[in-house]
């Protein structure tokens, strides 16, 4: 679990490593990592909140008449990067809260909108809401201006072994990189598709994992540009082969004990997990607004592939939204299948308690599980067992969350504001951009 650091821990660690600048992480409404740096000099500005950053140019945040923002940094999240500066410093980094400058925690923070919800959850007598991410990535290759390409550095598929090839190079550094800077990697393998990847990274509590994607994220792209190559968490970026996907494997603990697990009941799921269960799959469509929030992720959610297009669960089953992997009493789970990598984690696992809690206080079941494959049943035998599609576009699911209030309570009246008026543009650009497809399909009418 997350390490207790204090102001002087992080004193020492840039004394002994020789860290010349300091990093401030936070992240916008888009799930994009931000950052404000600064000399070790001001390091006892950053250990007692006192660095501000205008927040007007930042997606989702403030007006020009309240710009003025404050950095309040997690001392857990301290680190010293493995690359240098140009003088051969190194360079510190610290996730970061946004404050307004009357101390107070800013309601335009995906950040501090999860530590709301968290509160929600401890005071229905919850301790801990563990996370653990799956999420992929593709390696592509540069061209001679250091821009990115389609091209993929191998051809290899899942749990392929090949030990010496560009992508396994770049794995493995990627690995020992994250490594270094206190993340417990258990695995990294290939995945499916030509040039994917997969690494694995220990559960935690929701905010600690959380910010640690943000942080996997942020080193995979350096890693993979240290080895000439691009790294995207694009959910479609080539097209013909597998997306990249987010799976959210979600666990809620009560008195030091998984409160997901029964002994006696079917599938070792308590009564509280599957209401749990059914709050996910009551407000799916909804979710499926914040887990896959661009136009390109619904060229992921298709049938074909993996990732789930019907809202339904199931044990062993991979074709519904959410599987239940077998697993011992801790690691009782629930794996939600439909989310990628450019969801906002924050807002992502805000969305996903919210509705888990509510479904526990409703206290109703979920719809029975689906032992057959979801893809090969006929749109008669899947409404005949209640299942629904999810959102087929960016639209659908923007107008599915206008319609869900509890979905819009879990990420607060603001961010759900900014969040429906960043997607409706987001949509209304792409309906007025004109592809080469269209262009080589009506050219001649």
């Amino acid at each position: 679990m997350t390490k207790t650091i204090t102001a002087d821990d992080i004193r020492k660690s840039v004394a002994d490593h020789d860290v010349r600048f300091l990093r401030l992480a936070f992240t916008d409404i888009n799930g994009k990592l931000k950052a404000v740096e600064v000399p070790n000099s001001q390091l006892e500005k950053v250990l007692s909140n006192d660095i501000r950053f205008d927040g007007s140019s930042i997606d989702g945040f403030v007006r020009l008449e309240e710009s003025d923002m404050v950095l309040y940094p997690d001392f857990s999240t301290w680190a010293v990067l493995p690359w240098s500066d140009s003088q051969g410093g190194k360079i510190g980094s610290l996730t970061c809260s946004v404050h307004t400058t009357d101390g107070e925690p800013f309601a335009g923070d995906p950040r501090n909108n999860l530590k709301r919800v968290l509160a929600e959850m401890k005071d229905m007598g919850f301790s801990d809401f563990d996370i653990g991410f799956e999420a992929e990535f593709h390696l592509l290759k540069l061209d001679s201006n250091n821009d990115w390409t389609t091209q993929v550095p191998d051809h290899d598929s899942y749990f392929d072994m090949n030990s010496d090839d560009e992508s396994a190079r770049c794995r493995r550094d990627i690995v020992e990189t994250l490594e270094s800077i206190g993340f417990e990697v258990e695995a990294a393998h290939h995945e499916v598709g030509d040039g994917q990847q997969e690494i694995d990274f220990k559960f935690d509590n929701a905010l600690t994992t959380a910010d640690r994607v943000q942080t996997f994220k942020m080193v995979v792209r350096e890693v993979a540009r240290k080895h000439n190559l691009f790294a995207t968490f694009m959910a479609k970026p080539l097209q013909n082969q597998p997306g990249n996907g987010m799976h959210t494997n979600m666990s809620l603990f009560k008195n030091g004990k998984n409160a997901f697990y029964s002994k006696d009941n079917e599938y070792h799921l308590s009564d509280t997990a599957l209401y749990f269960l059914n709050g996910i799959l009551s407000h799916a469509r909804a979710i499926t607004a914040v887990a896959n929030p661009t136009v390109n992720s619904y060229k992921r959610l298709i049938p074909g592939y993996e990732a789930p297009v019907y809202i339904s669960w199931a044990a062993k089953n991979r074709s519904p939204l959410v599987r239940v992997p077998s697993a011992e009493e801790v690691n009782t789970r629930l794996e939600m299948r439909s989310a990628d990598p450019t969801a906002n984690p924050y807002l992502l696992l805000a969305a996903c308690l919210t509705a888990g809690l509510d479904g526990i206080k409703q206290q109703q079941q979920p719809m029975a599980p689906i032992t057959s494959n979801v893809f090969n049943m006929s749109e008669e035998e899947r409404e005949a067992k209640g299942i629904k599609p999810l959102p087929s576009t960016l639209h659908n699911a923007i107008t599915a969350f206008k319609a869900d209030k509890l979905i819009q309570s879990a990420l607060g009246s603001r961010l759900s504001k900014s969040f429906i008026s960043s997607k409706e543009l987001e949509w209304a650009q792409y309906t007025q951009t004109v592809s080469d497809w269209e262009r080589q399909r009506y050219m001649e009418y």
